[in-house]
């Protein structure tokens, strides 16, 4: 999703009085994980919050091998513990994509965390490439255009031209080489800040793609965690243009499910898998749409992995997947309007151009981390047709796998997830051994935190005081919640002429 601002919660004051400044004029040497500058952070407002937070800049170097060499400028802002005597474990947060921008999700984010907060600073770092950190991004359409057609938004081979015009234009930035822009180097990228900021042990909270940057940092920073939690796990041997279309498969099996168990639906839509089957197999041509961006009618023949795209961001959320039957019996009939509409409840699947991701980051993990884990030709577009002449990351020949982890792990996933369901949880949570607790959502899709059950759970596990406590009873009941959490229940509209209940 696109940037915004992150929320303040305190006054700068706060970080002042509590001494969380100290190390900051430390000068640093050069090195993977070293800053070659002290890091200060000031007060500062940024447009459409109420009060002060703090921001950071940081020049890391693009190469750690290169000190000398060209940098980037990384971005951080704190959201200050609010009581006057606070813990020295601040809560770090690693944002999705690949490619999203840790600040733009914190006004999304710190209601989720506002518990922790009382006691511990919240720290949101833009990754390398990503928000106000030397983004590689390609150009937005200018506000007031016209948007993109749906043609051209949906159809991946449509975007290759302007993809490979960014790449080209990168090229001329000092810091434009995407080989830089894996995992392990924004991993490194914490390090520095954890180093600058005068921090011992850090608390790590990440989402989707952030938990794979999580598992990362504890692989190869285990001293310096003290708790982490992943929510929609993506371990780094996910092979994800491989793996998202059986994991969508699934989610879209348990909607078609959900209907035919549901009366009404049954009675409403008895051929809905049929005319699913027939739909992705061959959509219907040439039919008028109305755009949902600017409510203009095109005309539109969309290609099946348009389709699958536009479910998948519909799978998303339980709330909007209760609206997926009649949005596909709908889509059987050449009207998608209802499609679309429910696609973009979640927020980057409408604006296409990469759903508001930052290109550069994106491409750099996937091409790099998840593409040659499988054959070239069963990778889902766009990856099948951008990553074989992707300039590639240098991985180190521990990537992929997973030792032990020495610090509890909590680990969440939602049942119905289309991108990251629990089978994918459960291999890292096997490899990371006994200190892992892994929840399962059954009826829930991406994305667990949010839920009435895990926010207080979330507080309880980084708020433990030992390992025992942290790993104790509480995960039990917790995953008697998660499990009792019921799905929402289909959705159909009235039909026309229907009498009033």
């Amino acid at each position: 999703m696109p940037p915004r601002p992150c929320p303040a919660v305190s006054a700068a004051a706060t970080w002042l009085r509590a001494g969380s400044l100290a190390g900051l004029l430390a000068l640093l040497s050069s090195g993977p994980a070293q800053a070659a500058e002290p890091l200060a952070l000031k007060p500062c407002r940024i447009p459409g919050l109420a009060t002060e937070v703090l921001c950071g800049e940081l020049r890391r170097p693009l190469d750690t091998r290169r000190p000398d060499g060209p940098s980037i400028s990384l971005h951080l802002a704190v959201l200050p513990a609010t009581a006057r005597r606070k813990l020295p474990d601040p809560v770090l947060f690693f944002a999705g994509g690949p490619g999203q921008s840790a600040i733009g999700l914190a006004p999304q984010v710190q209601p989720l965390l506002a518990r922790l907060n009382t006691r511990r600073d919240l720290i949101f770092i833009d990754a390398r490439g990503t928000g106000r950190s030397s983004p590689l991004r390609c150009p937005e359409t200018p506000p007031g255009a016209a948007a993109p057609p749906l043609s051209e938004r949906f159809d991946p081979l449509a975007q290759l031209p302007r993809l490979r015009a960014c790449i080209a234009g990168w090229a001329s930035l000092p810091h434009g080489d995407p080989r830089f822009y894996a995992t392990a180097s924004a991993t490194d990228d914490v390090e520095a800040v954890r180093i600058a900021l005068g921090l011992d042990q850090l608390n790590l909270v990440g989402v989707s793609y952030g938990t794979r940057a999580v598992l990362d940092y504890l692989q190869r920073h285990p001293g310096q965690v003290r708790r982490a939690v992943l929510d929609g796990v993506t371990p780094p041997d996910q092979g994800l243009p491989y793996s998202q279309a059986a994991d969508g498969e699934a989610a879209l099996d348990a909607s078609l499910r959900a209907c035919e168990q549901d009366a009404a639906c049954s009675r409403r839509l008895p051929a809905l898998r049929a005319q699913t089957a027939a739909l992705l197999r061959q959509p219907p041509t040439g039919v008028s749409v109305r755009d949902p961006l600017d409510g203009r009618s095109q005309t539109w023949s969309p290609p099946p992995e348009a389709l699958r795209s536009l479910l998948r961001a519909t799978l998303y959320s339980p709330l909007a997947a209760a609206g997926l039957p009649h949005a596909l019996s709908e889509a059987a009939a050449g009207r998608f309007e209802a499609l679309l509409g429910l696609a973009s409840m979640h927020g980057a699947a409408l604006g296409g151009r990469n759903g508001g991701l930052a290109e550069g980051p994106h491409f750099a993990v996937i091409c790099s981390e998840d593409f040659p884990r499988g054959p070239a030709a069963e990778a889902a577009e766009p990856y099948r047709s951008v990553c074989p002449d992707w300039p590639r990351a240098e991985l180190s020949p521990e990537a992929g796998s997973l030792r032990p982890s020495p610090v509890p792990v909590l680990m969440l996933s939602g049942g119905a997830d289309p991108v990251t369901p629990p089978r994918h949880a459960a291999r890292a949570a096997e490899a990371l051994g006994p200190k892992v607790r892994h929840l399962v959502a059954p009826h829930h899709g991406h994305g667990v935190l949010g839920t009435g059950c895990a926010r207080p759970l979330l507080h309880r596990f980084i708020d433990a005081q030992d390992e025992a406590d942290a790993l104790g009873p509480a995960l039990s009941r917790a995953a008697d919640c998660l499990a009792a959490m019921p799905r929402p229940p289909v959705f159909l509209p009235p039909q026309p002429g229907a009498a009033a209940p």
